[in-house]
């Protein structure tokens, strides 16, 4: 296809695994569409999608009736079907959510509460003896087994849905290392510039993640929040301490801070993870603890929400920067849901970044938010579940745009 003045019904901004499962679904339900997914790093995936956990999220934790619930519960049903239809690595091997604290019991029949309402499967509650027999080396007072949460490959779950919807339309691209710079609109068309050229659609669907608020205000969007990054920094259970973990375990979150706690996860590889942390990053896409982008802490600590977020926050944001910083702390925070964690048991591993799209007020955005301006289709704020609900926001998009009769 050529790269100047080719005309396109669609063209998708970001290869992360919204965008993929968007260009998926859109040439699944239109096949003779022409669509082009510009991606500009090397490979899809390779920030929020190939840098989280892996979990399959069950749905339990977000509010009914909310798109989070309604589009985890659905897209995680669709999700594992689509995995045992085209041989993507995931288990559904399940979790629990454990209280270690008499305090937290409430919280935990909230969490069941909610559970229940968003007619999650499998979902049962569990005694200490219980938690016991599904992970030995856990200790709790109570629990929630979770019987339908996994994990899964989603590196491979992206790379195999752009594949298929490449297999429904040859004439359809994926243009991975090309960077999207900006787009014009003018009467039905709409322009997206890159380094490499220009491309004329009749359509645009920004799937930026990290950068979708640049994008939105780039577009003339009125955006007033704004997306600020949080580092999550993982250990991995070395080839001592592995056995420990069978498969997923969860603390009970605080609802004070709006991250689920470090907690363990078996992934399709077989190794277990612990963590994450969540810590202020000076760079969107840094996943080193010193990494820094000027553009992006200017952007950051001149906005007034983040400083609200962080005097609301103050205490936990301090006591997470010391354990990005120090083993021995993060082993203490992992001791409380496995007492017998040794220090030798746990070694530095990777890291991800959050896109948390923040209010004016310190407070996150806390539901997915997909807006449209004209012709363009903004995903404005998509953080967990949001790989998991993928398929069902990726429904969402397609029906949006149908309604608003903007795919031409």
């Amino acid at each position: 296809m050529e790269k100047n003045g080719v005309d396109l019904d669609v063209v998708i901004v970001g290869g992360g695994i919204v965008g993929a499962a968007t260009l998926y679904k859109l040439q699944s339900r239109f096949p003779d569409k022409k669509i082009l997914l510009i991606e500009k790093e090397d490979v899809l995936s390779d920030h929020q999608t190939g840098h989280n956990s892996g979990v399959i999220h069950s749905g339990i934790y977000y509010v009914p009736g909310s798109k989070k619930a309604i589009t985890c519960a659905q897209g995680r049903k669709e999700l594992v079907a689509f995995a045992k239809e085209h041989g993507i690595k995931h288990d559904v091997c399940g979790k629990v959510v454990v209280a270690m604290e008499e305090e937290e019991l409430p919280r935990l029949e909230k969490i069941y509460q909610r559970g229940v309402a968003n007619g999650i499967e499998d979902l049962r509650k569990i005694s200490a003896e219980e938690i016991k027999a599904i992970e030995p080396f856990c200790t709790g007072i109570a629990g929630l087994w979770v019987g339908c949460t996994g994990i899964i490959d989603f590196r491979g779950a992206t790379n195999k849905m752009a594949e298929l919807a490449l297999g429904i339309n040859p004439a359809s691209r994926v243009h991975r290392g090309e960077e999207v710079l900006g787009s014009e609109t003018s009467g039905m068309v709409s322009t997206v510039r890159t380094a490499r050229g220009e491309y004329r659609a009749k359509c645009v669907i920004f799937c930026a993640g990290l950068q979708s608020d640049r994008m939105a205000r780039a577009d003339g969007v009125p955006v007033k929040e704004q997306i600020v990054g949080f580092r999550g920094d993982y250990y991995e259970l070395t080839a001592k301490g592995k056995h420990k973990v069978k498969n997923l375990i969860y603390p009970v979150p605080d609802p004070r801070f709006p991250f689920l706690g470090v907690h363990f996860t078996r992934m399709t590889d077989g190794s277990v993870e612990c963590g994450p942390n969540a810590v202020f990053t000076f760079k969107r896409e840094g996943y080193g603890k010193t990494d820094f982008s000027l553009r992006d802490t200017w952007d950051a600590l001149t906005y007034g929400g983040t400083w609200k977020l962080f005097f609301k926050n103050m205490s936990y944001g301090i006591d997470e920067y010391r354990r990005a910083f120090s083993k021995k702390l993060f082993l203490k925070t992992l001791r409380r849901l496995i007492p017998s964690l040794e220090m030798d048991d746990i070694a530095p591993g990777r890291a991800g970044v959050r896109a948390m799209l923040l209010g004016t007020d310190g407070e996150m955005v806390d539901d997915f938010r997909i807006e449209r301006k004209g012709r363009h289709i903004h995903v404005l704020n998509a953080p967990s579940p949001a790989a998991t609900a993928c398929l069902a926001i990726a429904d969402h998009i397609v029906d949006m745009a149908v309604a608003e009769g903007v795919l031409g």
